[in-house]
């Protein structure tokens, strides 16, 4: 997927795509041409760094219900002639996971729309999984002729159709199509169906990979075979090496995380460290200094794994270092240290905001170790991370610390959080927005209310509010 340009955090347009409750409240007292603007330019140029797993789907879904929101732009962005050459979900995926969220609140268009696609767009599994939690049984049915039209009726197509019947994310259809009373429709899925989990029972007795009575220097060459393939195996062979070595193979594994070759050092070095051996510290030490990016990654990766009080003393030695292993050493004492640890843990929060900015992968570990140590000071620093963060999932985490660090929480950022994009940041918000401000009351009765709000957010909610939250 394309690196997303993110608007500054200032302006209407980053608020919203950095899913923040701002945005919204932003775009509700804003000319509604100018909002609507911007929410469709979020819409339909998915703005997340990791689609996967940030949040944004329901979050403009309700906007687009608060604006009155037509769907002309999203109808032209499905059914343009990119789809027929651009296929990647990542293109439409939001655009559908909106749809669905509308049609989950009423909005006919946005259904039919859904069924469109599922009909004819080239991503219309997804449309399809939407249309599977939302829509009813003759909608579903009525999509089984275009969507087997998809699959040839020749051996290659079968087997494709098989794939896609087993791997589906909804089996709803699937497992209303098996029933359908049409029998060019139901032979074919039933068949499918049975295809697929013969295919499943031959992949259980066919395992690939490691057998027990290897030896170690074949778990180091089967590591290194993966490496070799652009697949990292060393954390599967480090687990294998815990099956197969013995005492009597410690001086091979000490020699291969010296200087094996680079799958045989990665998977020794995570077998050492998950070992607590007492070389591995001196051997994750060499590494950074010596090895490759992927045995540096490895060796990093397997110190911060363990949980050894030796390894927290190593780590306060290590701290202080102007490199990688330094950095971890400080995420380590953010995890782990305690509150004699705070000058550090301070320190490397400052340093990765200065060095690599406020989407730095590093802070995600010392963000949480800040509110964990209850470091007040980093208050300011935490701020700027949450204001200025692409990432929804840091600026929740952001949130988090400041509840345990910032006085101010609870009348400031948290009010906002409770329009944000993400379902755990809007729980930490209910659990905290001071309720004396008029918003804060609306917005907790409107998430009591609301069927597509997550139950941990209306517990939350439930639990400042009680059952009578109708008549405050």
């Amino acid at each position: 997927m394309f690196d997303p340009v993110i608007a500054p955090s200032g302006t209407l347009l980053g608020l919203l795509q950095r899913g923040r409750g701002d945005g919204t409240l932003h775009a509700l007292t804003a000319p509604r041409a100018e909002a609507l603007a911007a929410l469709n330019h979020c819409v339909l140029r998915d703005p997340r760094h990791d689609w996967q797993v940030e949040n944004r789907s329901l979050y403009y879904a309700r906007l687009f219900l608060d604006l009155g929101g037509e769907l002309d732009e999203i109808e032209a962005h499905l059914f343009e002639v990119d789809d027929v050459f651009d296929t990647e979900e990542s293109r439409t995926g939001l655009a559908l996971a909106v749809l669905g969220h509308l049609a989950s609140y009423g909005r006919r268009d946005a259904l039919e729309l859904l069924r469109r696609y599922a009909a004819s767009g080239s991503n219309w599994a997804w449309a399809l999984d939407e249309l599977a939690l939302r829509d009813d049984d003759a909608g579903l049915r009525a999509l089984a002729a275009p969507v087997l039209a998809r699959f040839a009726t020749d051996p290659e197509g079968e087997a494709e159709l098989a794939v896609t019947v087993r791997d589906a994310f909804e089996p709803r259809p699937w497992r209303l199509w098996a029933d359908d009373p049409r029998e060019s429709v139901s032979t074919r899925v039933r068949a499918a169906q049975e295809a697929g989990c013969f295919d499943r029972w031959q992949r259980q007795m066919r395992p690939a990979g490691p057998r027990p009575g290897w030896s170690v220097q074949a778990v180091f060459e089967w590591a290194q075979q993966g490496i070799e393939r652009g697949a990292a195996l060393h954390v599967p062979a480090a687990r294998c090496l815990t099956a197969v070595a013995g005492p009597e193979d410690r001086q091979e594994i000490l020699m291969a995380a010296k200087d094996g070759t680079d799958g045989a050092r990665s998977t020794a070095l995570r077998y050492l460290a998950d070992s607590n051996d007492p070389d591995a510290f001196d051997l994750i030490e060499s590494a950074v200094a010596t090895g490759s990016p992927t045995v540096v990654e490895a060796a990093l990766d397997s110190f911060e794994r363990m949980r050894s009080v030796a390894a927290v003393d190593r780590a306060r030695g290590w701290a202080r270092r102007p490199d990688p292993l330094g950095a971890a050493a400080g995420r380590m004492l953010a995890c782990l240290g305690g509150a004699q640890d705070r000058d550090p843990v301070l320190a490397a929060l400052r340093e990765a905001v200065r060095g690599e900015g406020p989407d730095a992968p590093t802070l995600w570990t010392l963000v949480d170790g800040t509110g964990r140590l209850g470091i007040v000071c980093a208050a300011p620093v935490l701020r700027h991370i949450y204001r200025e963060t692409a990432s929804s999932h840091l600026r929740g985490r952001a949130a988090r610390a400041l509840a345990a660090t910032d006085p101010s929480f609870a009348t400031g950022f948290a009010v906002e959080c409770l329009w944000d994009c993400e379902e755990t940041t809007r729980e930490i918000a209910a659990r905290h927005a001071e309720t004396g401000d008029a918003r804060v009351v609306e917005r907790l009765r409107r998430l009591a209310a609301d069927p597509a709000e997550e139950a941990e957010v209306q517990t939350a909610v439930r639990s400042r509010i009680g059952p009578d939250a109708a008549a405050m």
